[in-house]
């Protein structure tokens, strides 16, 4: 990664208030009359710290967002119901009202998978959807009945109060996020002490193990396949291939066949490419970036 140039301003931190909450983003970047801005969006159990790598590189040419999520980073954890429904209307007020101009929404993981809900369903307010890694089941993946029995045996022993905190003292502990860390990340040497301490910080705020119980109450959001039928902004995946947690290959052979006029790239890297890889990352989405104007 590129030392950070001081002609480059740091990235501003800033909260927003919806429906009655304090939403954490922050902005770097100027506006530019021909490009859209870019909102990034983190992944589970990650935040806005998450993208620090891409947004001091992307604020050069582009007017840059990154969003906590509800429950996340530093936004506020209400005690309620989290659904990739929430973080859709969530990413589709903060362009409205925060960003106010066609936005392109990339998104790692479950922020993937949130990103694109937005996409699909924000109709002219989405310039184009980056995907790294994203989450998200396809329709096909119901007619799997033994892997419904796993996921519904799963949920149900987490729906109870004891288990899931207890599940969620042991993930939030530092050496368990550094070993979970070493398992999704291809390159080591992009596993700090920083990074652990970005995870395990918004853990420790109020409400941190109530959202992530509610997690495996959330009630099933739409399928990829049908959000990618109503999607028509160009969108640009990108793979680590060493992802352990996702069946690449074939993940990638369904987005194709949903989607057949998508730009896809593989890298040598695991689940989070933008933050083991930035500066490929940032290069494949810049040069996607103006090919879509």
């Amino acid at each position: 990664m590129q030392s950070f140039s001081p002609q480059i301003t740091a990235p501003t931190g800033n909260y927003w208030q919806w429906q009655g909450h304090k939403v954490h983003y922050v902005q770097a970047g100027q506006p530019q009359a021909d490009r859209p801005s870019l909102l990034l969006v983190h992944g589970f159990g990650a935040s806005t710290d998450h993208w620090r790598k891409n947004i001091e590189e992307l604020q050069e040419q582009f007017q840059v967002w990154a969003i906590d999520l509800l429950g996340f980073g530093r936004s506020d954890k209400p005690a309620q119901e989290y659904s990739g429904q929430l973080w859709e209307q969530q990413l589709l007020d903060f362009i409205d009202q925060v960003i106010g101009e066609k936005t392109v929404v990339a998104g790692n993981s479950l922020g993937g998978y949130a990103s694109l809900c937005a996409a699909a369903n924000g109709g002219d307010k989405i310039a184009g959807v980056v995907l790294l890694n994203s989450a998200g089941p396809f329709g096909d993946q119901l007619s799997e009945r033994s892997i419904n029995l796993v996921q519904k045996a799963i949920q149900s022993l987490m729906l109870q109060p004891l288990p899931s905190y207890l599940l969620f003292q042991y993930l939030r502990r530092k050496p368990t996020i550094r070993k979970t860390l070493k398992k999704v990340y291809v390159d080591q040497t992009a596993i700090t002490d920083r990074l652990v301490e970005e995870i395990y910080r918004p853990s420790c705020d109020a409400g941190a193990a109530q959202v992530f119980a509610s997690v495996f109450k959330s009630p099933q959001g739409e399928m990829v396949d049908k959000l990618l039928a109503k999607l028509q902004a160009p969108l640009l995946v990108i793979w680590g291939e060493g992802d352990p947690w996702m069946r690449v290959k074939e993940r990638s052979v369904k987005f194709r066949q949903h989607y057949p006029q998508l730009t896809e790239h593989f890298l040598p890297a695991g689940h989070c490419p933008h933050d083991e890889d930035p500066s490929t990352v940032n290069r494949l989405m810049r040069d996607w970036l103006a090919t879509i104007g």
